[in-house]
């Protein structure tokens, strides 16, 4: 099978990497201590490693705390090691030089990753290390302890807060007005941000791709409680990308110029749905086009198709918020079964009887459709509203949200949902 070129893609700077990078230079700027928390796969790593690689030269010296080997000579071996200098001989005599180096190479900011991770033996050595360079070289250094966690634990302050004299100095080092700070994922908004630069990169793949019509769904899918446990309301770029290019490889095999909303759909189901599934591989390895085929059927993607041609103009135009998207918009999934898949079409569309004046007001732009529940983000065309044809929804869960709907067989149209 041929290397996928959604894979490798350059660095994106996204909203959580500036804000990330911008409480480390801070640290780095008034050499001061502090522990830095946020949610695992937000992109800590990805952040820090840009932040280096800018920074140039040694000024900046990241390492990744020990694995399972809690002794000091664990860490400084990492700083040894970020340095390009060698392992060998005794830590014994290794270990008062670290300071020595750290002074000649200019290193003003030291950055530990996967802080989590770190032992008592190994907070013990940063402690040393740097008093070491105050005492004997009057070189203070800037500390930031970068560690991921979930809602409001703060990694590591079981071990702060001893009353042993080492940790309350240890304490004492931490910046007095900002010491535990988390750093937040991704809003709905900024998750279009993301989007945004995504279209621009895979452009030269996809030359119709218009990722950001799906903001609101991708949003709904990624903030489920098996993706956000805490229910924080923010997306990690971990789960987005993996999303997005599933999403993008099984477009771009099916050579289509733009993703569509049933491979968004697959890839949030497999994602949400089917993330602790136990997948039985045996026999033949199934082929890429075994495993297109399962994801959109001939005539699903030949109706697709037709349909992306028949709106291509409307798809066109990029909405300015997710309050005016022209798109459909899949809705979340709430619980761990759905029903199999269908080609079957919806017996509802056309015009939606609600005046224009009354719509406008109401502020809300969802509608459901009286046929099979799926909601669409809808806006005047024509002075009319209108539902395209479109396949049945596939989930069975009740629908959530402020919207407009109907029953099948009635003809008036209210507002429902919180």
């Amino acid at each position: 099978m041929a290397y996928s070129p959604f894979r490798k893609y350059p660095f994106i700077e996204t909203a959580f990497a500036r804000r990330l990078q911008a409480k480390l230079h801070d640290s780095w700027d008034n050499r001061s201590w502090h522990l830095l928390v946020a949610d695992p796969g937000a992109g800590k790593t990805t952040a820090i490693h840009d932040l280096q690689k800018r920074a140039g030269g040694r000024s900046v010296l990241a390492v990744v705390a020990p694995k399972n080997r809690e002794d000091e000579q664990a860490l400084g071996d990492q700083f040894f090691s970020a340095l390009g200098l060698s392992l060998k001989g005794h830590w014994r005599t290794r270990k008062p030089k670290l300071m020595g180096h750290l002074h000649q190479y200019g290193t003003e900011f030291l950055i530990v990753d996967d802080a989590h991770d770190l032992s008592m033996p190994h907070l013990m050595l940063l402690k040393e290390v740097t008093d070491q360079g105050k005492l004997h070289y009057d070189h203070q250094l800037g500390v930031c302890l970068v560690a991921a966690g979930r809602g409001n634990t703060i990694p590591l302050k079981e071990i702060l807060d001893q009353p042993e004299p080492t940790w309350l100095q240890w304490r004492r080092r931490l910046d007095s007005m900002q010491p535990f700070c988390r750093i937040a994922s991704h809003t709905s908004e900024e998750v279009r941000e993301i989007l945004a630069t995504l279209e621009v990169v895979f452009q030269p793949l996809l030359p119709q791709l218009n990722l950001r019509r799906w903001t609101s769904s991708i949003y709904d899918w990624l903030t489920q409680p098996s993706l956000d446990p805490t229910r924080s309301g923010r997306v990690t770029i971990d789960n987005l990308m993996k999303l997005v290019i599933a999403a993008l490889e099984w477009s771009y095999e099916a050579k289509a110029l733009d993703v569509q909303i049933t491979w968004l759909e697959q890839a949030a189901e497999l994602l949400v749905l089917r993330h602790d599934t136990l997948w039985i591989i045996d026999g033949a390895a199934p082929g890429m086009e075994t495993d297109q085929a399962e994801i959109l059927s001939p005539a699903q993607e030949s109706e697709t198709q037709a349909e992306q041609v028949s709106s291509s103009k409307e798809e066109q135009k990029i909405p300015p918020s997710g309050s005016t998207e022209q798109a459909p918009l899949a809705q979340s999934w709430k619980k761990t079964e759905t029903p199999p898949a269908t080609t079957d079409k919806c017996t509802f569309s056309g015009e939606v009887q609600i005046a224009l004046q009354r719509f406008e007001e109401s502020g809300v732009a969802r509608v459901e459709c009286p046929g099979c529940g799926r909601v669409w983000t809808l806006s005047p065309s024509g002075g009319v509203l209108r539902f395209k044809s479109h396949d049945k929804r596939k989930m069975n869960t009740p629908n959530t949200g402020r919207r407009w709907a109907r029953g099948e067989r009635e003809t008036d149209w209210n507002e429902v949902g919180a």
